[in-house]
């Protein structure tokens, strides 16, 4: 037994493990910066409740124009933050997880563009999350931290804009839950938006992505240290790291291939000296054991849940009369961009946003990127995506019509 609670985890995370991997305040800063949104209004979210303050850590790349017209928003996914590019370091516990496609002379070039990422709104990285300290109380919101949306974190973004002294985007660019972000900007506030890039993306979350996530989540609240959502002042080693890490290691399996599994792990045994027994592992569990540990280090098991359920309520259809309704409201030309081998968001939706723009009298530039690493090949295939990109404002310009 590793404690009086619950039997030890077969898997055999570390025990010396962070309760939550947040930032925090007081933690080195890094190259974040912090917007906080005016008060006393409140932040009134889509689905009921409200946030009585709501502070954003972004970080920022190149000069803005005078005139603001060069700037570009960069959304990131599930497990992303603000910190798009940069060496690890104080504040920053991984180098930027987009670094080779945001730099002076590299696609999203700093040289001539200014590029924002904001850690979005319920985000563990500085922004206003689970984690952060409820202002009535001072401890972290934990259980009480509200459902949120996609239309509430772009909401957030377009008052951090206000504050950047950007009223419109050249364009807003994302992969997975980052296209759910730019496809929304583009709805909600079209406008404002230049271009949309959705990679990888999809108009309305579907039943199987639901159903993954709901396993996922599962996986996590029954981790007896989750504690309904109230874990922070478990002593050290002692938080849901496994069901954060079991909820992980589901998700990793989903945004690779099995080509990419196959090639790369095949049956190959971790310890070749022992098979038989129960726990023994393969090397691929031994990959998937050391991501979800690796996950556990940095991100805080609430936002995970917060996050995951915000990508299933993705909807833009949702209250605006359908998926075809609300793909007229964009007036910016759009990219949809796919991965061959992306199971979990396969080409079919990126065919179906771009068809429904086309049909609305929009314009959309449907480009396909062929590659073996699923899912996560809008991350990987840097030279291709960043060559689609490039070539999508090339075309559109500032996206005027």
């Amino acid at each position: 037994m590793s404690d009086g609670s619950r039997p030890e985890h077969p898997r055999n995370y570390s025990t010396d493990l962070p309760v939550t991997g947040a930032w925090q305040p007081g933690d080195p800063a890094g190259n974040r910066r912090f917007f906080t949104l005016d008060r006393p209004r409140l932040f009134e979210l889509e689905g009921g409740g409200a946030l009585r303050e709501v502070t954003l850590a972004y970080e920022t790349w190149g000069t803005l124009d005078p005139d603001g017209a060069n700037a570009v928003l960069i959304c990131h996914a599930l497990t992303g933050d603000s910190h798009v590019t940069g060496e690890a370091g104080r504040g920053h516990p991984t180098p930027g997880w987009w670094g080779e496609m945001v730099g002076p002379g590299k696609a999203l070039d700093t040289d001539e563009l200014f590029v924002v990422c904001a850690n979005v709104l319920g985000g563990c990285q500085g922004s206003t999350g689970p984690s952060s300290p409820h202002p009535d109380t001072g401890r972290p919101y934990g259980s009480s931290f509200p459902t949120l949306t996609v239309r509430d974190i772009v909401r957030s973004q377009r008052r951090l804009a206000d504050h950047l002294g950007i009223g419109r985007w050249l364009t807003v660019v994302g992969g997975s839950m980052g296209a759910m972000q730019a496809l929304e900007w583009g709805v909600m506030f079209p406008e404002r938006v230049g271009s949309v890039c959705s990679l990888a993306g999809c108009m309305a979350a579907s039943a199987q992505q639901i159903g993954w996530s709901a396993v996922g989540r599962t996986a996590l609240a029954l981790d007896p240290h989750w504690r309904g959502g109230d874990y922070y002042r478990n002593p050290p080693g002692q938080g849901p790291h496994a069901g954060l890490a079991i909820a992980r290691s589901l998700a990793q399996i989903t945004y690779r291939s099995d080509e990419v599994f196959e090639d790369r792990f095949g049956r190959e045994l971790f310890d070749t000296r022992s098979v038989y027994g129960k726990w023994d592992r393969f090397q691929v569990e031994s990959y998937l054991d050391y991501h979800g540990e690796k996950l556990v280090k940095r991100f805080d098991a609430n936002t995970y849940l917060v996050l995951n359920r915000v990508m299933d309520l993705h909807d833009i259809g949702r209250d605006r009369g359908g998926l075809a309704a609300a793909a007229a409201r964009i007036t910016s030309p759009v990219l949809s961009l796919s991965i061959t081998s992306d199971t979990l968001y396969p080409p079919r939706q990126q065919v179906e946003l771009h068809d429904a723009v086309v049909a609305a009298g929009g314009r959309c530039v449907y480009t396909v990127v062929d590659s073996p690493h699923g899912h996560d090949g809008f991350l990987l295939e840097v030279e291709a995506v960043g060559q689609a990109i490039s070539d999508f404002l090339d075309k559109v310009g500032s996206g005027a019509s």
